[in-house]
């Protein structure tokens, strides 16, 4: 056994670090088979050992390009010297005292930066839990507790979470949902507009317009919550006039819009929220993922006037926003601003299109491309004419790539989009790299399904 730590100390000096054993992949598998419940899922069946900007290497030595970053949580990169001196400053300083019970700094500033960037020139505040789920519940306990109304409308397609009330929001079925209900009241669905499936912002917004009519009266919703781009929907992003009619349509009603831009957010777009894109002001915004670059960070931030809907002692957690997590995302917001990763995905986002677009030129297997910055998708259809998804196909190219060297993701109600979440400080010779992975892949696939 040897005992390494950040700085490659062995021996005494390191005693306080990370443990590792040296053992292989197929040691570990096993002990994943023995001890974890067949509920839990990976990807990919690799096992990592270390990862720096967007590479990674597993417990074998084999290097790949990292284009999931943790499912969109490692905007930054990994390992960015920024985020762990300001980690480590935090580690010597304190760990943990719940800011229930005790306030500091890295909190609070925390919740200033946050509310000078969000979207709105009113007065704003912010509040901090642990998971993006934890976020998602608390947004909706603050819609209820400001408006006094029950419902709540999330979109088919959308995903929210995997706690009994966020589970209710998601609109995706399968592998969710399952055998876990029954499901919290007052949910209800509308339709997204997902113009590639038949459904346009005109019919969308009847869609929504109907459900007032038929199933929930618009007096009884406290919020409508909407991810700016689907993420394990498919990345489909709402187009701007929908956005800006939703929120026209709220206002009317009195009804509290609030965004999820828990993998949209932090630069991925293009733009810091991806509700900026339409010019859109919601009433809160939920947020996780790449806020603390992997270290358990979400949080609430919105107007002061409905955020302050919850009487004292209504909102918290133990651990929400720890300490260290939240030096982590002051480091965050640093980097975002002086390394200008936003403008960076704005890039990335046009070689992606280019690539992206000229296979599906070529390959008929890509039925639909839809890029917004650097969170791309791209969705496999067997026929273009049926729209029959080809999720064994897209199961397929995603093999061919990590066997190459590549890590990606699908997502998509029927798990046939293959989407992009690389670190955004990847290099143009990386990004380069991982597309003529994914590329050749791609169309080794196509050519299978053509024999």
């Amino acid at each position: 056994m040897s005992v390494v730590n950040a700085q490659g100390q062995s021996g005494a000096a390191a005693s306080q670090s990370v443990v590792t054993t040296g053992a292989g992949s197929a040691e570990l598998t096993e002990l994943r088979r023995r001890y974890l419940p067949r509920g839990l899922t990976s990807s990919h069946p690799l096992v990592a050992d270390r990862a720096r900007g967007a590479e990674l290497w597993d417990v074998e030595g084999r290097r790949y390009l990292d284009f999931a970053g943790g499912i969109g949580v490692m905007n930054v990169g990994h390992g960015h010297p920024r985020i762990r001196a300001a980690v480590d400053a935090q580690l010597e300083r304190f760990t943990h005292t719940s800011f229930q019970v005790v306030m500091y700094e890295s909190y609070l500033r925390l919740a200033e930066r946050l509310c000078e960037l969000a979207p709105g020139d009113g007065p704003k505040k912010a509040v901090f839990f642990s998971t993006g789920a934890e976020a998602i519940e608390n947004a909706v306990k603050i819609a209820r507790a400001y408006t006094g109304r029950p419902a709540v409308i999330s979109f088919t397609g959308s995903f929210h979470g995997r706690t009994l009330l966020t589970l209710s929001l998601t609109g995706s079925v399968a592998p969710y949902k399952q055998n876990f209900g029954p499901y919290a009241p007052e949910i209800y669905q509308a339709p997204f507009p997902y113009r590639y499936r038949g459904w346009s912002s005109e019919q969308a917004l009847a869609g929504l317009e109907e459900l007032f009519a038929s199933a929930v009266s618009p007096q009884r919703v406290a919020a409508i919550i909407i991810e700016p781009v689907l993420g394990e929907g498919g990345f489909v992003p709402a187009p701007p006039e929908f956005l800006r009619e939703l929120r026209a349509l709220t206002e009317r009603h009195g009804i509290l819009l609030i965004a999820d831009e828990i993998q949209t957010g932090f630069g991925r777009t293009g733009r810091l929220f991806a509700i900026e894109h339409a010019g859109v002001v919601p009433d809160l915004i939920t947020i996780a993922k790449s806020l603390a670059a992997g270290f358990p960070l979400s949080g609430v931030v919105g107007s002061a006037e409905v955020m302050d809907g919850p009487e004292p002692g209504g909102l918290g957690g133990t651990y929400g926003g720890n300490p260290v997590a939240c030096a982590a995302a002051l480091a965050v917001l640093d980097v975002m601003r002086d390394e200008r990763l936003p403008e960076r995905a704005q890039q990335i986002g046009e070689v992606l299109a280019e690539r992206m677009n000229g296979w599906a030129a070529e390959h008929r297997l890509v039925g639909d491309v839809r890029i917004l910055g650097a969170m791309a998708g791209m969705e496999l259809v067997r026929d273009r004419m049926t729209q029959a998804p080809a999720d064994t196909e897209t199961a397929r190219v995603l093999a061919l790539a990590r066997e190459r060297g590549l890590i990606v993701l699908r997502a998509g109600v029927r798990h046939n989009v293959i989407r992009t979440l690389m670190p955004l400080v990847i290099t143009d010779e990386q990004l380069e790299e991982g597309l003529e992975i994914l590329g050749g892949a791609l169309a080794e696939v196509a050519a299978e399904a053509r024999a």
